[in-house]
């Protein structure tokens, strides 16, 4: 009995430490574990303690492997876990990849200051162990950029192709990405054209914290005016992003747009180049009103339906998406190259085919190796003009 005693004094005299290992426990919890480079992982960092926190701190660890940044503040409630009332801590952080393999995060100490049954204190440190992540190739081999949600807005201060005389445009595209960090957009597009003074206005790259994750923006704003003031068409152009949601590659378009003078040739221009002008007019006029006489003739005979006349007069016409083709082409920018090939077709009334190798090059994850723009665009140009006329089921299918 006697040794019992003093054992049991011994015990009492030992001095507070580190709680037992099962009332503390720290975990790295994430929502997938096989993204692309560059895409959101949220990461939720969870402890669980049978114990009575007083201070503590924590510090995730930097790495040139992934960018990252908190995303919430830090919440401790208490939970029922096994039937236990425990005191829950949860840190929300969006991680973001920055190279393929496995990447491996972690491990990640929590340092804990607690009250002792005797209203002492005491301190542990509770260790989440690692986590690793299979990163993958960004697919296409594009500039990474990942969201769940990306929209482009694109404003004009005036009607492009009426402007007056002297007359500034200001263009103002924001583009916002949900779940993407700001340096991750794409820089600003050259908007620069021989026949156009621009200036540029300098962006504001922010990233903005919201209930829904960080939305990264961008905003680019130009101002513009003709130097020649003769009618001419803005190239489009756009950029990749990966859709999280979807797992596929989207294409954010910047739209081509109509650039000059209201009434140039009568207001602005010489009397010379005018008067050449005017003479292009009445040829053309002369010309539609052939036919337009034919047109009339073959529907009052049945010789054909509407919508293939409208498709057989757009076809001896210059189609309004030839400079944007070229430009595309020209710059190797095969996404602005797409959309345009797609508008030509769908404004000479056709169904859009024949887009296969361009999309190989633009959505395949390993692209075949020597494709030329510029051959693809001939060939394009080339079969488009000898495709068929469609049924008027499809043929009716109404220009951009």
């Amino acid at each position: 009995m006697r040794h019992l005693v003093l054992i049991l004094a011994a015990l009492l005299s030992l001095p507070a430490g580190p709680a037992p290992a099962q009332e503390a426990r720290l975990m790295i919890l994430h929502d997938h574990g096989n993204p692309v480079v560059s895409e959101m992982v949220r990461l939720r960092i969870r402890g669980e303690y049978d114990l009575t926190v007083s201070l503590e701190d924590m510090q995730f660890p930097n790495s040139p492997d992934y960018d990252w940044m908190q995303i919430a503040r830090d919440d401790w409630h208490k939970e029922r876990v096994n039937g236990r009332l425990r005191q829950v801590f949860e840190r929300q952080v969006a991680l973001f990849p920055r190279r393929v393999g496995p990447l491996q995060v972690g491990p990640v100490s929590h340092r804990l200051t607690y009250v002792t049954p005797d209203d002492g204190r005491a301190e542990i440190e509770v260790v989440a162990p690692p986590v690793t992540l299979n990163v993958k190739a960004f697919p296409g081999g594009y500039t990474p950029l990942a969201a769940s949600r990306l929209t482009l807005t694109d404003e004009l201060s005036a009607q492009p192709g009426s402007l007056k005389k002297d007359e500034i445009l200001t263009r103002r595209v924001t583009v916002e990405a949900l779940g993407a960090l700001a340096h991750s957009l794409p820089p600003r597009p050259d908007l620069r054209q021989p026949w156009m003074i621009s200036f540029t206005v300098p962006e504001t790259r922010e990233t903005v914290l919201t209930a829904q994750g960080p939305v990264a923006r961008v905003v680019w704003e130009w101002q513009m005016r003709p130097q020649t003031g003769e009618p001419a068409i803005l190239p489009g152009t756009g950029f990749p992003w990966f859709d999280t949601d979807s797992r596929q590659i989207e294409v954010a378009p910047l739209r081509p747009i109509p650039f000059g003078f209201a009434g140039f040739g009568s207001n602005f221009g010489d009397a010379g180049a005018a008067g050449a002008r005017n003479g292009l007019i009445a040829a053309v006029a002369l010309a539609a009103g052939v036919l337009a006489g034919m047109t009339l003739l073959a529907r009052h005979r049945g010789m054909l339906p509407p919508t293939r006349l409208r498709g057989l007069w757009r076809r001896l016409r210059p189609s309004p998406h030839r400079a944007a083709l070229r430009a595309a082409a020209a710059r190797g920018d095969l996404g602005a190259l797409r959309r345009a090939a797609e508008a030509h077709l769908r404004w000479l009334g056709l169904p859009v085919t024949g887009l296969q190798a361009l999309d190989r090059q633009i959505y395949a994850e390993s692209p075949p190796a020597g494709f030329d723009a510029r051959h693809w665009l001939r060939g394009f140009l080339r079969d488009a003009r000898r495709m068929p006329q469609p049924a008027a089921t499809a043929a009716c299918q109404r220009a951009p």
